[in-house]
């Protein structure tokens, strides 16, 4: 396991559990628009709201692009119980599966599965996730990515390859000159 100390790309999958939760500006509401292919789906309890939607997902709101095979929204559900579509309350999960691209900006995440849990602060990358920041020449990949919003800090479990801007120097004075190379001296 190996512990990244900052994955800036942590921000492109925090930014939609933290919008789902953050007030709307006074005098605008942000929408978020959900299309599909195939079939959509809603059911609902008394407490929760199921939503899922299958065949070429395409998810737009709050800055960010997520597009899916297959997406499911878990949110708990406020006022009348009795109603049809009861009232949205707040985001509580979400997973993504099938060819998963999430783009903020030029921060992309890409893989097989991303689990959202915003009440713990955290998203769950697997089957091949791979997150790039371009404008950084970033790139990490690994079998499972956990990223902590709000912690900097994410956790590549299982093997992590990181792909960095090239080093510019290591560590030493640019205004020391080189130490001559020896010559060879001819043997007699």
């Amino acid at each position: 396991m190996k512990t990244l100390p900052l994955l800036a790309a942590a921000f492109v999958l925090a930014a939609a559990a933290r919008a789902a939760d953050a007030p709307a500006p006074a005098g605008s509401a942000p929408e978020t628009t959900v299309v599909s292919s195939g079939p959509a789906e809603m059911t609902s309890t008394d407490t929760e709201s199921t939503f899922t939607f299958r065949d070429n997902v395409l998810a737009v709101g709050n800055g960010m692009t997520l597009a899916c095979d297959y997406l499911k929204v878990i949110a708990t559900r406020i006022g009348d119980k009795a109603a049809t579509i009861g009232k949205y309350g707040k985001f509580k999960y979400m997973l993504a599966t099938g060819h998963v691209r999430m783009t903020q900006g030029d921060r992309v995440a890409t893989g097989g599965r991303a689990e959202m849990f915003p009440e713990e602060d955290r998203i769950v990358l697997t089957e091949n996730p791979v997150v790039r920041i371009e404008s950084e020449h970033y790139e990490a990949s690994g079998p499972r990515m956990i990223l902590y919003r709000g912690q900097r800090r994410a956790v590549i479990e299982g093997g992590a390859h990181i792909l960095l801007p090239a080093i510019k120097d290591l560590g030493f004075p640019s205004d020391k000159p080189a130490a001559p190379a020896p010559t060879a001296q001819p043997q007699k």
